[in-house]
């Protein structure tokens, strides 16, 4: 099998679609790389970008995008609904295949630095962290944009790359290198932040819910209603349907209905497969019962 990484940069970018296209284009012109997804949000003011290839290419094709990112971009008048810090806000390696965590570690080192020569403070997250404080991408980003010019002067917030002081135009990124994860938001059919806000708290890790979840309350305007933005860091041990349940068992509370889901980006087979057999209490399924799953295999034999 070939060597294959995936990287899925997030651009503080979902309004105007033609600064996107220009991004992405920097990826498409890499012939080796293969744009998987990509996808904006308005409310969230946010682009996430999903590719795979050789990790050479890939470094390549998402430095090439972070540049054009750079120049397009302007934090200092951002406004959007999901936490952000930079104009590239977060750029995260995984390993796919014939590659080992390690060197997802080194590519995370190596375009953080290139990020840092662009004059812009990186942070290293997830398995590459230089401290433990740091894995965690919610504690790095904590304060966001606006907190940063003062949090990036306090000890033990240098930066693992760049200029100890806060890029006004492009503000901060983070680098990393972690395992697998789906992106899952549940929407709810009530306005009220709060409410949404309330049921993040109860559903993630750190607030005594799911141990693989992460999870923000986010206001959806343009359809006047909220939602539990998460991330199933691990979704082989808190799967999907776990999290769309803690969601919907603590909406009753507030009178509160599931009006619909989404995936941001990609998902393994696997965290939908996984949902079919629960929902449809299929029995003793095997994934080899997959008619495209078994053409696949036959065709790479």
């Amino acid at each position: 099998m070939a060597r294959l990484v995936e990287c899925v940069p997030n651009f503080s970018e979902g309004r105007d679609l033609k600064k996107v296209e220009k991004i992405v284009d920097e990826i498409r012109k890499i012939k080796e790389v293969t744009l998987l997804d990509y996808s904006s949000d308005s409310d969230h003011n946010r682009s996430v970008v999903t590719i795979i290839g050789e990790p050479e290419k890939v470094k390549e094709a998402v430095i090439n995008a972070i540049k054009v990112a750079t120049d397009l971009i302007d934090m200092s008048s951002h406004e959007g609904a999901h936490p952000r810090m930079g104009a590239t806000d977060v750029v995260p390696f995984t390993p796919v295949s014939e590659i080992t965590m390690d060197e997802c570690i080194e590519l995370a080192k190596e375009v953080g630095q290139a990020i840092g020569e662009m004059g812009i403070p990186v942070y290293l997250y997830e398995d590459a962290a230089s401290k433990p404080e740091r894995k965690n991408l919610a504690d790095v980003r904590k304060g966001q944009y606006e907190a940063f010019f003062d949090k990036i002067k306090e000890e033990g917030w240098e930066p693992d790359f760049g200029p100890r002081e806060m890029n006004k135009k492009s503000g901060a990124t983070a680098v990393g290198a972690r395992v697998t994860l789906v992106a899952f938001n549940v929407n709810l059919d009530t306005p009220d932040l709060e409410i949404a806000q309330a049921i993040a708290k109860k559903v993630r890790f750190i607030g005594g819910g799911l141990r693989f979840v992460k999870g923000i309350g986010l206001k959806v305007e343009e359809r006047n209603i909220t939602q539990v933005s998460m991330n199933l860091v691990n979704y082989e041990k808190t799967r999907v349907y776990q999290a769309y349940e803690a969601v919907k068992m603590e909406a009753r509370r507030y009178g509160v209905n599931v009006v619909g889901t989404e995936v941001i980006g990609t998902v393994p087979m696997k965290s939908l497969i996984d949902a079919a057999e629960y929902y449809l209490q299929i029995e003793n399924f095997d994934i080899n019962q997959i008619l495209e799953k078994r053409l696949l295999d036959e065709q790479n034999k």
